[in-house]
């Protein structure tokens, strides 16, 4: 599956730009995309499963263009998660997902062994009897994905996947949507970078509606190289000073002292040492570059 977009564009009424003229193609696979609170990443989501019309730009899923009249079309190759999911509170989850299935016309001894299947996957399995409404935030997510999969989709697209899950769950859903991408495509927002880190390394960076980065996530690492540097003092008010000066991506009390991780281009002073780069640590360093 390919899909690609071309000076894409969403412009709402009061002239803010959820999205600036994005360039991308994507392929099977699993695909990361990370950004701010604000960066667009809803929106762009929200246009790739028909539900925003873009004010310019094209879309092509495959070699179908997207245009209202191959929604129907299109709607059926898509699995979508939203942020936010209503589930029918006095539904049981195996009620609501045999339910969801139906509707988007699965056969229903299909759709008994798949709710079966990614009800395991997902850890829901001995809470499908459970009405909807008793269900916590994270479980009432862990359905929402459930969902998405049912028609096995030749695009799934989840926006915070693992929101309101415990590590043990995250571990969980992230293992299945890296099995689900093997001849498929996902796209995956987060703002949790280790939950990106974890499962792909093909990322898309998005800040203020425009695409900054599409690529390796290692070559945006190998990229922040020697620009990060770790620095050890047992001085509180050398730390503060430090922390005014420059930007400290990590901050930590240990046995030796208060250990500051520091970003610059070149050395910043006597007794800082090259640090360890890690993804979130290159993110950071994109998105300060970015806002000089």
């Amino acid at each position: 599956m390919i899909l690609t977009a071309k000076n894409l564009t969403v412009k709402f009424k009061n002239g803010y730009k959820g999205i600036q003229n994005m360039n991308f193609r994507i392929g099977n696979g699993i695909y990361g995309l990370l950004g701010e609170n604000g960066a667009g990443k809803t929106t762009l989501m929200r246009v790739l499963t028909t539900i925003l019309i873009p004010t310019s730009g094209q879309i092509m899923f495959e070699n179908i263009p997207y245009a209202e009249k191959n929604f129907g079309t299109i709607q059926k190759k898509i699995g979508y998660l939203p942020q936010e999911l209503n589930l029918y509170p006095n539904l049981t989850v195996q009620e609501t997902l045999m339910y969801l299935g139906s509707m988007s016309g699965i056969e229903k001894k299909t759709c008994e062994k798949r709710v079966q299947y990614y009800l395991k996957r997902t850890g829901l399995e001995e809470h499908k009897q459970k009405k909807n409404r008793q269900l916590s935030g994270g479980m009432k997510r862990r359905v929402g994905l459930v969902q998405a999969l049912l028609n096995e989709p030749e695009l799934l697209i989840v926006d915070e996947p693992t929101t309101g899950l415990d590590p043990e769950e995250r571990v969980r859903i992230r293992r299945l949507l890296v099995d689900f991408s093997k001849d498929r495509t996902v796209l995956f927002s987060t703002h949790v970078v280790e939950d990106l880190a974890a499962t792909t390394d093909q990322i898309l960076v998005m800040k203020k509606g425009k695409l900054e980065y599409a690529g390796y996530a290692s070559n945006l690492i190998t990229e922040t190289k020697g620009k990060l540097w770790n620095y050890c003092t047992e001085s509180e008010k050398e730390a503060e000073e430090l922390e005014n000066k420059f930007k400290v991506t990590a901050k930590q009390i240990t046995e030796e002292g208060i250990r500051l991780k520091i970003l610059s281009d070149e050395k910043p002073f006597a007794g800082t040492k090259p640090a360890e780069i890690t993804l979130e640590d290159a993110y950071i360093y994109l998105n300060n570059r970015l806002e000089k």
